[in-house]
């Protein structure tokens, strides 16, 4: 081995013994998270409450299907969410943010030739992995129309529904938050990390003791990063073990793949806190510096709610924080089964930004 594999090897050893040594580091990287994923785990792991959420698409404009449409609202069983376009209330469906979704096509209401009463066909629609939720929806609009037809005939039933399922794995509430609960731990892990460390380092004169050996700062900066990575991968593996146990997490992706993805996004944002924590001289500049970074990460890259949430200018702004494509990458290749090759937008976007902070933490970083 050469010397500065060994050096680099040596002090990346050193960090990650002293990491799982420091009770402090383990609660705010490891514990933190986790009251995190319980406290948004039972908020959106549980499916509970006494309302049916569905999205409705009424292409008719048939006095009748206006009159459908009033009942359903007026119907406590259901929440009903309107869209004007399918192809909006499928992105919803697939998120989870409703269970089903009812398509009043553009006859529905209409007098049949030779009939004297309306009658039509609607669509229930739900996703692979909510099949209950639509043969619910199903039966229950079978039995709305039942007391419907009677009205109109004895044995004829003109209105029917029909459910089909999408080519889509929709997901739960839980599984859309469970990457931003990701990217949070992520924050902490290379941010508070080295932003709490490294200042206390230099008050004990151990970082200019490391600067009187041979080690650089390029060496001293990639020993880091691997023990962080190491520091991750438990902080990481541990969150994923509750989530599949206790709130039944779904993966959609290539977990080898989706590995390699959340290694370079901690690389990318421990880059950050080597930059904050290499130039404060201690906690007084470290604590307010990374709190003015942290904090719009923190709330507007999707780490606590989606995005799609937030007016299209905020999405814009937001899609350009460093921590944006690392959770927007985790999101797609957990939920949605994409490739690494998928995500090659959110790659380049964090080599970018790998290229930016390194070059400043190079610049800033300082040994005393």
């Amino acid at each position: 081995m050469n010397q500065p594999g060994y050096t680099i090897w040596t002090f990346a050893k050193l960090n990650t013994k002293r990491f799982f040594r420091d009770k402090l580091a383990i609660f705010f990287v490891i514990i933190f998270p986790l009251i995190f994923l319980f406290v948004f785990g039972g908020i959106f792991g549980s499916s509970g409450g006494g309302s049916f959420s569905v999205g409705l698409v009424n292409n008719s404009d048939s006095q009748f299907s206006g009159e459908f449409v009033t009942r359903l609202e007026d119907d406590d069983f259901f929440e009903v969410t309107k869209f004007d376009m399918r192809e909006d209330a499928s992105d919803q469906l697939q998120r989870g943010q409703i269970e089903a979704l009812i398509i009043l096509p553009q006859e529905f209401g209409d007098r049949a030739q030779g009939k004297d009463y309306p009658s039509g066909q609607a669509q229930v629609v739900y996703t692979q992995n909510n099949e209950q939720a639509g043969q619910t929806l199903t039966s229950v609009l079978m039995g709305i129309f039942e007391g419907v037809n009677a009205e109109f005939v004895e044995v004829a039933r003109p209105f029917t529904v029909t459910a089909e399922t999408s080519n889509e794995q929709g997901l739960s509430s839980f599984d859309y938050t469970f990457s931003g609960l990701l990217g949070f731990s992520i924050i902490g892990l290379g941010i508070f990390g080295p932003v709490n460390v490294f200042p206390e380092l230099k008050k004990q004169g151990i970082l200019r003791r490391f600067h009187s050996t041979p080690l650089t700062v390029s060496q001293f900066f990639v020993a880091n990063v691997i023990s962080q990575m190491a520091a991750g991968l438990v902080s990481v593996a541990v969150m994923f073990g509750v989530a599949l146990t206790i709130f039944d997490l779904r993966i959609a992706g290539n977990i080898l793949e989706l590995t390699v993805f959340i290694l370079l996004g901690i690389a990318m944002i421990y880059g950050i806190g080597l930059a904050i924590g290499g130039w404060a001289k201690n906690e007084r500049q470290a604590a307010p510096l990374s709190n003015i970074v942290v904090f719009p990460m923190m709330f507007l890259s999707g780490t606590f709610f989606p995005r799609f949430l937030m007016p299209d200018w905020l999405q814009t702004v937001s899609s350009f924080l460093p921590l944006t494509p690392v959770i927007d990458g985790i999101r797609l290749i957990l939920t949605e089964g994409r490739s690494l090759i998928d995500v090659g937008p959110q790659l380049l976007q964090m080599l970018a930004w790998t290229v930016v902070i390194y070059i400043i933490a190079f610049r800033v970083f300082r040994w005393e």
